[in-house]
């Protein structure tokens, strides 16, 4: 079915412009109540096309960004997550410094039971950087997985993770 122009104004494509950050700004990420705070339910997020500058060449960084959590009382809300994501492309920060940054953001905004996030970095002068950063509430259920989640990334085990989303 064709659509003219005018009908596709009226489903408001394109009618509004969104404003990008040039700068990090955590101030960018909102949340939203969880309707089901008693569920051990995961979340995740993939952003495929996250950039960041090299702190030392000012060339441009490329990753692919993993954010798994289990909710508690908040959640965050997606496309605020984007605009914050997206605030990082003009932000000079080594790869860990990145992921570790929006661990501790999103961690302060949510308050989740279990948060963690991953960096896939595309390789420059061939060596990559897979960076991993999580969080745990003070429950034991949620410490014990961070541990057996934190051990299953040991080193060189990170082709797993990502074979199994792609």
């Amino acid at each position: 079915m064709k659509r003219s122009k005018k009908s596709l104004d009226k489903l408001a494509l394109g009618s509004s412009k969104t404003q990008y950050s040039d700068s990090y700004d955590p101030a960018l990420l909102e949340s939203f109540a969880n309707k089901n705070p008693e569920a051990q339910a995961w979340t995740t997020f993939l952003c495929s096309e996250f950039t960041s500058i090299c702190p030392k060449t000012a060339q441009p960084d490329f990753a692919r960004i993993t954010i798994s959590y289990v909710a508690d009382k908040k959640m965050v809300e997606s496309k605020s997550l984007k605009l914050y994501l997206f605030s990082f492309r003009n932000h000079g920060d080594f790869h860990e410094d990145c992921i570790q940054t929006m661990c501790n953001d999103l961690v302060k905004l949510l308050k989740p039971k279990y948060l963690e996030v991953i960096g896939e970095f595309t390789p420059r002068g061939g060596i990559a950087i897979y960076p991993f950063s999580s969080y745990a509430n003070k429950s034991r259920k949620y410490q014990n997985l961070k541990e057996s989640r934190f051990s299953s990334y040991g080193p060189g085990s990170f082709t797993m993770p990502f074979s199994r989303i792609y």
